[in-house]
């Protein structure tokens, strides 16, 4: 099932379920959004499912052609935005780039932040942002879209709590960010709204690659149309179910809090690419002694897609500009 939320002048969208082929999509009666969707899941999934068959077939009545720049984040705010760093390709390289030492536990701990979550942007917009002097970087990961959670679920049951998948650009501004690690309080001005693509989809529309907690399909992503990397988001090194474990250790997950996989990353980066810049940036300057590529400038694009094995979207693509904030 693929579900996205329409602009609709309300803070949450109005709640669609959308076709596979992402062409069609039909409102769901008497659920209105995706968060109370979530909040009653065993109540709206099978309408939800009934609805998505019947659009599938062509048999839904209020079936509408779907233009995804009309969307909105699938969902527009959520609950909490957690947000881990798994990819131990992408954490090892940064800690040689910068002389940090390796943070103590990082392969049985997963690292986690809790970002800001009541600003989501759509897959088709804009992101408006202050300077490009702060060092304006796109990151591609994947996410998960949780039920109720209730504190001190273990690992093992915690796969049962993953209603959605999600693909997202967690953009950064590196050049702030730089401080912030230094203070250890963590991510606050580095970290702009993070954007979504069009669709969420439950883990079956996957398939086959959605096994241990990990999608293992790669991630597209082109920088002013051309390629910038393709690595498997499936190398995570701890899975979904670790993730949603982790942050429910010590608080319960209300329905609609979204938990992401960090910047996609794989050890083969010199061949498969990367999905955020810093790693490109990084490597140049282990191999060169410095940096070569620049970040971001106003106007730059970057799209990012996941494919399925016979090369149809799943999620649908980001599409998104880089431009300057208006100023209040």
């Amino acid at each position: 099932m693929k579900v996205a939320s329409l602009r609709d002048g309300t803070r949450d969208g109005r709640l669609l379920v959308v076709s596979t082929d992402l062409r069609r999509a039909t409102p769901v009666p008497g659920v209105g959004t995706l968060l109370t969707a979530l909040e009653r899941w065993s109540e709206s999934a099978p309408v939800m499912q009934s609805l998505y068959g019947e659009l599938n077939a062509g048999r839904a009545r209020e079936a509408f052609d779907l233009d995804p720049s009309l969307l909105t984040a699938p969902l527009p705010r959520a609950p909490q935005w957690l947000d881990g760093s798994v990819f131990h390709s992408h954490g090892d390289l940064m800690d040689k780039v910068f002389g940090i030492p390796p943070i103590e536990g990082k392969r049985e701990i997963p690292l986690m932040y809790q970002g800001a979550s009541d600003d989501f942007l759509g897959p088709q917009d804009d992101m408006p942002l202050p300077s490009e002097a702060d060092g304006i970087d796109f990151e591609a990961e994947v996410g998960v879209i949780v039920d109720f959670v209730p504190m001190a679920t273990a690992a093992s049951q915690a796969l049962s709590h993953a209603k959605l998948l999600v693909l997202l650009n967690d953009a950064s501004l590196r050049i702030l960010a730089g401080r912030e690690i230094k203070t250890g309080f963590g991510f606050l001005q580095s970290k702009p709204s993070t954007s979504f693509a069009a669709v969420a989809v439950t883990p079956d529309e996957i398939g086959d690659a959605w096994r241990a907690g990990r999608i293992h399909l790669p991630v597209r992503v082109a920088w002013n149309g051309r390629e910038f990397g393709h690595p498997d988001a499936g190398r995570m090194g701890f899975g979904f179910h670790e993730l949603i474990a982790h942050a429910a250790r010590t608080r319960n997950l209300h329905a609609g809090t979204i938990i992401g996989s960090g910047t996609i990353s794989n050890e083969e980066y010199r061949t498969v690419g990367s999905a955020c810049i810093a790693e490109r940036r990084g490597i140049e300057t282990v191999d060169q002694g410095k940096a070569a590529t620049p970040y971001m400038k106003f106007g730059d694009t970057v799209r990012i897609e996941m494919l399925d094995g016979k090369g149809r979207t799943i999620f649908g693509a980001i599409e998104q500009r880089m431009v300057a904030a208006k100023r209040p």
